[in-house]
């Protein structure tokens, strides 16, 4: 299901805007190797929702603020999505030969220089944040809190933890959650933060973005895998049922597919009573939760 027609052309028109800025930010100069910046242009110019840098502009909106002037930091965190999944399509990780519709980095371009070519991205992505933010404390703010989100104790520290998950025999819901809140909510929270500072948000309007984030990050991971049990790989643009194939641990494994699409809509019932504050100001963010349990691909 796509999502609502002015959804899909809100969205649109912020694509536009954070594709242009991705081109800019990734036109590096000879001093990188030709090869390492066409595997780092390949990955993250390759089509793709960009839900994480649309989250840090419509936060910086919804909170008053210019949605340009969240650019920096909504290239930043697409830099870092980019990045963890060129490293988790490896050999050694989910060892996937398709990502987006085309192969994945290292079919592409081998192995050791997908893995630079994520290393690239990482480091890229802080230097675009620290140079592009105006306000130097808000931008040590916002690589903090990208750090964080995405660090050991956040993406990276889920990731292991995912990792060991599929050693355990039986792993309980309250475990699975503590891992995707680290995986991939984290990184779905701080553009949402990120986005509210930029744009000047009150401490009490960045804590109602983060309950927004944590939930719709929640929701999100349910329903990535609700697709690997029922999704069509054409439309993913990668394969299906890959997470039954490594053992690991899902909602629907552990729920059952109906309690799996309940808990969802329980917890986006939670993330736009978080933003109701907003008012028409929310609109957006409360149509892309729903959509985030909505969505076919």
């Amino acid at each position: 299901m796509d999502a609502g027609p002015e959804l899909s052309t809100y969205l649109a028109s912020l694509r536009l805007l954070i594709e242009e800025r991705l081109k800019f930010d990734t036109e590096l100069s000879g001093q990188c190797p030709q090869k390492l910046q066409e595997a780092i242009r390949y990955s993250l110019l390759a089509p793709g929702k960009r839900v994480r840098p649309c989250l840090a502009l419509m936060a910086c909106e919804a909170c008053g603020g210019d949605i340009k002037s969240a650019l920096p930091a909504a290239s930043a965190l697409e830099m870092i999505h980019c990045y963890s999944l060129i490293h988790d399509d490896l050999p050694a990780m989910d060892d996937d030969d398709l990502r987006r519709g085309r192969p994945t980095n290292h079919i592409q371009f081998g192995e050791s220089t997908a893995i630079l070519a994520g290393d690239g991205l990482l480091t890229l992505a802080f230097e675009t944040l620290a140079k592009g933010i105006s306000d130097p404390q808000v931008a040590i703010a916002c690589v903090a809190d990208l750090a964080s989100a995405a660090g050991v104790e956040g993406m990276v520290g889920g990731q292991q933890a995912d990792l060991e998950g599929e050693e355990i025999e039986e792993i309980s819901l309250e475990h699975l959650e503590s891992i995707h809140r680290r995986k991939t909510g984290r990184l779905l929270t701080a553009p949402l933060i990120m986005g509210g500072r930029i744009a000047g948000a009150d401490l009490e309007t960045l804590n109602n973005l983060k309950i927004y984030g944590e939930s719709v990050g929640l929701a999100f991971q349910i329903a990535d895998d609700l697709l690997d049990v029922v999704g069509d790989s054409r439309k993913m643009g990668k394969g299906v049922q890959k997470d039954a194939d490594h053992g690991k641990a899902t909602y629907p494994a552990l729920l059952g597919l109906e309690e799996s699409r309940k808990k969802a809509n329980i917890i986006i019932e939670q993330a736009c009573d978080a933003i109701s504050g907003f008012g028409d100001r929310g609109n957006y963010l409360a149509a892309l939760a729903k959509y985030t349990i909505e969505r076919d691909h």
